[in-house]
């Protein structure tokens, strides 16, 4: 051994050439970062030759305490092995590594071992490690995605789009994931280690992590802190001061920054949006195909039914404890992501339902899926995961009863088209939206529809004239586009289609609710006596003022109407609900000049106080990937009704690409107003004459 001492004098890992072969350069140009089944090369630097009869083998070692040890076959071994060539002997050794499709994702060390004639180990160099990731880019891979468009929005695009409001009321905001920030995969693969799994049997953990299935049900687990040592922490109502508004963020990189900084606690406080968000920037930051959904009046059905009830009593005010749980949220988001389902029949391979959000238990841990897409389509709700849970958030029937003061139910209204409407993500093409509801359902209404609800279970109901028909009378809610300060009109009509004139008693209530329909406080009511003549329509005008909604109304900015008209015994009361969001105005982004990385930049922010009184507490927050990292601008004093408060602020971007610069505004009366601006960064080519790259 003394002999030979020294013969491997340096072992490179070649990280320009092979980061950029394995698109991973975003992520970090020094350290090598590989995606499985794709050969990557690293050099040996040699005082000398080998000497006659010796030889090198390579031995990779995973987990912190080398747990599993995977020898490297020479030459081209088994389907499923990981295997070398060598090329030149001399005093440069080029070695191909060849990695299998199924590989386990991670972070690697590879000792090079020079062996002697009679099997001994004449010399180890362990200088080498590197971080391996899912390759959607494989066609063996399970993960692979043969559309180079989509690989570049679902797992290369750090910026994107989540859309909120009501499904006749969309609005997207901007999100930052961030996931190729400095040391994000870092902190990906700590969640990783951190889930329970992992810290019970941390071998038997990391043999599991060559399969997405196991990776993004892990994930889905850990971006919530229910029961582990997860993410983030849920919360749907205020207060909030302990921790930051779930609307105040704006990207993912500081809710996993903070979680890491913090020694593995979980950050306070995300919303569904948040939760699917940050599970968005991990499962792409891995090599998962991943995106963003929003699906628009979304069932949460406890007991498994499939149908909400809601009970309202005679001042229609929801009077059972049970709806805390089983209730139709405005909207929900989940995730989606793309593998092969090998554990599955054949046609659930696809699109994936993953959901971080804490719901429900599933198997036990607060997560849900992976859950084919094409299963929910068909109604195959015995697939895994959590299909039945699935498919109610997106069929569910909603019902309204009327409990009467004897305790008599009256049923008032049942809905079957109303969930799951609008299923929206970010398009491959911009910054559109794009519905993607036909991949969750067939077209409401139609025959292959009723066949699916036959097949999941569900009870099929024709048509019930039993409430339309008598009375021929119906009801409707109009209203415009409010905007959050101002005074607007709710307009409830009622049309009588019968033959003679109709008497009934018409209540209104306007309800400030979360966007998961919690009850915030009543704004408005009133109850009033109308006459419809035969064949002839009478509106009435609900006026809600700034004054009336400003003390209850949520972050949210959400107002839930409902209209009774009651005939007084001759027929059943009809009821209809309307969801009124009022809309905020935009932040004003401006950088102007032109960008170039390294270089300093300017942006300009300014927002109008649209509301009638003072803005106090005003603070601005910017993030952008490759731009800045998340950073907050006071405002100093109120902003004065109709004021104007602006902010500048000089960064030097870090990387090169067309980027998004987000801005968040948030004071005492006024929350959640987005602003974004795109920003093309381009090469400084001063740095690259002087020999540096970025």
């Amino acid at each position: 051994m003394a002999n030979h001492k020294g013969l491997i004098v340096d072992v490179d890992g070649r990280s320009h050439e092979n980061n950029l072969a394995h698109r991973t350069r975003e992520i970090d140009r020094e350290r090598l970062i590989v995606r499985r089944g794709q050969p990557f090369s690293i050099t040996l630097q040699c005082s000398d030759s080998l000497p006659p009869g010796h030889h090198l083998e390579l031995v990779l070692h995973l987990g912190k305490r080398d747990e599993v040890v995977i020898k490297v076959q020479r030459e081209h071994g088994a389907r499923g092995q990981w295997w070398f060539n060598q090329q030149g002997a001399q005093d440069e050794i080029l070695l191909n590594l060849h990695s299998p499709a199924d590989a386990v994702i991670g972070h690697y060390h590879l000792a090079v071992l020079v062996m002697s004639p009679d099997g001994r180990i004449v010399e180890r160099a362990d200088k080498i490690s590197f971080h391996m990731l899912f390759n959607p880019w494989c066609r063996d891979d399970m993960v692979y995605l043969p559309d180079e468009s989509k690989l570049q929005e679902y797992v290369m695009n750090e910026d994107g789009v989540i859309y909120m409001g009501t499904w006749d009321h969309i609005k997207g905001i901007p999100w930052n994931y961030g996931q190729f920030e400095d040391y994000v995969m870092d902190i990906c693969f700590e969640v990783l280690d951190n889930s329970p799994a992992a810290l019970k049997n941390s071998e038997m953990d990391i043999g599991n992590r060559s399969d997405p299935v196991y990776v993004g049900r892990t994930i889905t687990a850990m971006v919530n802190s229910n029961g582990d040592r997860g993410v983030l922490t849920g919360r749907w109502e205020e207060p909030y001061t302990d921790g930051v508004a779930p609307y105040r963020w704006t990207g993912s990189v500081p809710i996993l920054q903070q979680w890491s900084k913090a020694g593995v606690r979980p950050v306070k406080y995300g919303q569904c949006w948040v939760f699917a968000a940050v599970a968005c920037t991990v499962l792409r930051c891995l090599g998962i195909p991943t995106r963003t959904i929003t699906n628009f009046a979304s069932a949460h059905d406890v007991d498994g039914n499939l149908s909400i009830d809601y009970l309202l009593n005679d001042r229609l005010e929801s009077i059972d404890s049970r709806q805390r749980q089983d209730s139709s949220w405005n909207f929900h988001c989940w995730v989606e992501s793309w593998m092969r389902r090998d554990d599955l029949p054949k046609g659930n391979d696809g699109w994936q339902v993953l959901d971080p959000t804490p719901q429900e238990l599933s198997d036990g841990v607060f997560c849900c899926g992976p859950c084919p897409v094409a299963a929910i389509k068909e109604g195959n709700l015995a697939v895994k995961y959590d299909a039945p849970f699935v498919f109610a958030e997106v069929n569910a029937d909603i019902i309204y009863w009327i409990v009467q003061r004897d305790g008599q139910r009256r049923k008032l209204r049942e809905d079957h088209a109303s969930v799951g409407r609008s299923i929206s993500t970010k398009s491959v093409y911009g910054d559109d939206r794009e519905d993607v509801t036909l991949h969750y359902k067939y077209l409401e209404g139609s025959q292959k529809e009723r066949e699916v609800y036959k097949k999941a279970g569900r009870r099929v109901t024709e048509p019930s004239n039993e409430i339309a028909e008598p009375g021929k009378l119906q009801l409707s809610i109009k209203h415009a586009q409010p905007v959050f300060g101002t005074d607007f009109d709710v307009i409830v009509e009622v049309k009588n289609e019968g033959g003679r004139d109709a008497h009934a008693q018409l209540t209104m209530l306007a309800m400030a609710v979360t966007y998961n329909s919690r009850p915030r406080g009543e704004c408005q009511r009133q109850t009033i006596s109308v006459t419809v003549p035969a064949h002839k329509a009478h509106k009435e005008v609900l006026r809600l003022h700034y004054e009336d909604y400003v003390s209850c109304v949520s972050e949210h900015h959400l107002i839930r109407v409902k209209a009774l008209l009651d005939t007084s015994g001759e027929n059943e009361p009809i009821m209809a609900v309307s969801n009124i969001q009022l809309s905020t105005p935009e932040l004003l982004v401006q950088v102007p000049g032109k960008a170039v990385v390294r270089e300093p930049l300017t942006a300009f922010i300014s927002f109008t106080n649209p509301l009638p009184v003072p803005l106090k507490g005003g603070v601005f927050t910017l993030e952008g990937a490759g731009l800045l990292s998340a950073t907050q601008i006071h405002v100093n004093g109120a902003v004065a009704p109709g004021g104007t408060a602006s902010v500048e602020l000089s960064f030097s971007p870090v990387r090169t690409g067309v980027r998004k610069l987000l801005v968040d505004f948030d004071s005492d009366r006024l929350k959640d107003v987005k602003g974004v601006a795109t920003v093309v960064v381009r090469k400084n080519y001063r740095s690259v004459i002087t020999g540096l790259h970025y």
